[in-house]
């Protein structure tokens, strides 16, 4: 039996390939400086294609995705406005509990948008962040 517990825990903390997480530099401390806008229309849009900020292995996981909607602008340049809806859609992360994570959904408006767009967030696996299309990105001081 205590063989069984010993090979369970060894298996649990052994080593896999993980993705290197991608470095992507601060505009400030609370917002990510994106250098373009992705031609993928399922980016961030479907929980298929999440937008993957990362964080979570360093306790930053909520700040990231912060630090990614605060990086975005309207289509035409206004300020945006957002606020967490949920998590849901589980998806598969090495990152993630038990082999999986799930995705947090954002609804972004902004000053004369017609209704509310859901941006799908995964803050447990790191990729390149794009802003996704129909947004523009949020200017530099």
């Amino acid at each position: 039996m205590k063989a069984l517990i010993y090979v369970s825990i060894g298996m649990l903390f052994s080593c896999t390939a993980t993705k290197t997480p991608v470095k992507t530099p601060l505009l400030d401390h609370y917002t990510f400086l994106l250098t373009g806008v992705s031609t993928d229309p399922t980016y961030g849009f479907s929980e298929k294609n999440p937008v993957e900020v990362g964080g979570v292995d360093k306790g930053e996981g909520p700040l990231n995705e912060r630090r990614f909607l605060n990086a975005l602008a309207g289509p035409n340049g206004e300020p945006i406005s957002y606020y967490r809806a949920g998590s849901c859609c589980p998806v598969k992360s090495e990152n993630g509990f038990m082999g999986k994570a799930m995705l947090d959904n954002y609804r972004v408006t902004w000053e004369g948008s017609a209704d509310t767009v859901s941006i799908y967030i995964n803050m447990y696996d790191y990729g390149e962040l794009m802003a996704p299309i129909g947004f523009t990105l949020r200017p530099q001081k």
